[in-house]
């Protein structure tokens, strides 16, 4: 049994904060009130100066494993994401083998049992993510599989496109897209503009993401019509303050362009079952910082203008953008040491990702710390049907304990990578424990 005192408890689902006691008892919260340190537990945290709040959940994270190890594997994404404040991640299946079979799902799910963390798995929405044919998704969530995407490669084929989503609508998971047409692409990861003409090369223009975007949300309108007459339910969705997590079937990743935001809002409005994220680099950073870090700022979608940063901020701030998610990303030093237009696109990102949200959207006045927590946290657990990202009795005693106002340099990670772009940025918020299932699975 766990007494964390002298905290302040962050609840999202309530969007409050407040000074509070929390005592972990048998994996769950037992109480959240007041309590006297009467020598019955077996461990007490002051947590004086500190948010007291549900473990993070990140929906889209790339552990490398298996076949890419040299970057990241199961374990040391796993610590990264602990020190981080993270207690539930979703790896992405494009991994060597991809997830596309139930042997390869059972190892992630396997692998990810022996660390500190809730480490779930997606499987893939193509047989070996090459767009011509959809997995055997039904025995694929049977094994376990937490949702489908095809991460890093977008979906061209408009018909199988359909045929996920009503697939998905059936079994109650969420797919993920990469929204990025290859049509529109001479070279990935840098933004095609200013930056990119004082370089000299095309890169990626928005269009690129937009199309995409624009055709799967009318595809997910199509398809959420469809099912809400099928079940007698009103064809009218939840606006886009409240989303209906719970009953997504397209979950738009690493969204960049404000034209995409617009597509999302609008078919929200209309009551498709979407939903977006957005990362702390693209809420952070533009296209400038290519000129800056190089490589190490090259990611798919690009950082675009400050223009689209702006947008994707107040898309956070209206519930447009539901979720912020990494996308950590880990490559070795040699993979990015090459030039802009060779080089791998991805930053890790699970270390920086709350002290960056602190930092860029709290401090700034744009969210509050309950929203943010929301955006980390109760939403993505929700999207994943997970009943974690909640703090009340009875939840999961999945905790990350932070304090909000200290601040820290980026100099090193738990991460096998080193990628960011951020290394020696200071920060404001600071991860002191992780707690999973009622085990510190990361002190600070």
């Amino acid at each position: 049994m766990i007494l964390i005192k002298n905290g302040f408890v962050i609840d999202p689902e309530k969007a409050v904060m407040q000074p509070s006691d929390v005592v972990l008892d048998d994996g769950r919260i037992a109480g959240i009130g007041f309590y006297g340190d009467n020598g019955s537990y077996d461990r007490v945290i002051d947590a004086a100066g500190c948010a007291v709040a549900p473990g993070l959940v990140d929906v889209h994270v790339h552990f490398r494993d298996p076949g890419l190890t040299y970057k990241e594997d199961i374990h040391t994404g796993a610590a990264a994401a602990a020190a981080g404040g993270y207690t539930t991640v979703v790896c992405m299946a494009n991994t060597k083998p991809p997830v596309d079979n139930k042997e390869t799902l059972r190892y992630v799910i396997r692998e990810g049992e022996k660390t500190g963390i809730h480490v779930l798995a997606a499987a893939t929405v193509t047989v070996g993510m090459k767009g011509q044919e959809l997995t055997d998704m039904r025995a694929l969530a049977a094994a376990g599989a937490a949702g489908f995407t095809d991460d890093g490669i977008p979906l061209m084929n408009e018909k199988l496109v359909r045929e996920a989503m009503e697939l998905a609508a059936e079994l109650n998971l969420p797919l993920s897209f990469h929204e990025e047409d290859p049509a529109y692409i001479r070279n990935n990861g840098i933004n095609h503009g200013e930056v990119s003409e004082q370089l000299g090369i095309y890169g990626s223009p928005a269009e690129a993401e937009d199309s995409l975007v624009e055709r799967d949300c009318r595809i997910a309108l199509d398809v959420s019509r469809a099912a809400a007459y099928g079940s007698g339910a009103a064809a009218a969705g939840p606006s886009a303050q409240m989303p209906d997590l719970e009953s997504v079937i397209a979950n738009i990743q690493h969204m960049s362009s404000r034209t995409a935001v617009e597509s999302v809002r609008r078919a929200k409005a209309q009551g498709a079952r979407v939903s977006a994220e957005v990362t702390p680099h693209h809420f952070t950073l533009t296209e400038e910082a290519v000129l800056t870090h190089g490589t190490l700022a090259k990611m798919n979608p690009p950082l675009r203008t400050e223009a689209d940063r702006q947008a994707l901020i107040a898309a956070l701030q209206d519930g447009t953008i539901d979720i912020i998610a990494t996308d950590h990303a880990p490559h070795s030093a040699v993979e990015k040491g090459r030039p802009l237009t060779e080089a791998p696109s991805g930053i890790i990102g699970l270390e920086t990702a709350l002290a960056l949200g602190i930092t860029e959207l709290v401090e700034k006045g744009y969210l509050t710390l309950p929203e943010l927590i929301a955006k980390m946290s109760l939403n993505p657990a929700r999207l994943y049907r997970l009943d974690c990202g909640r703090m009340r009795a009875g939840a999961p005693a999945d905790i990350v304990i932070f304090d909000p106002k200290e601040t820290w340099t980026v100099e090193c990670f738990h991460s096998r990578s080193a990628n960011s772009p951020f290394l020696g940025r200071t920060l404001k918020g600071c991860v002191k424990y992780t707690i999973c299932g009622g085990n510190i699975a990361y002190q600070g």
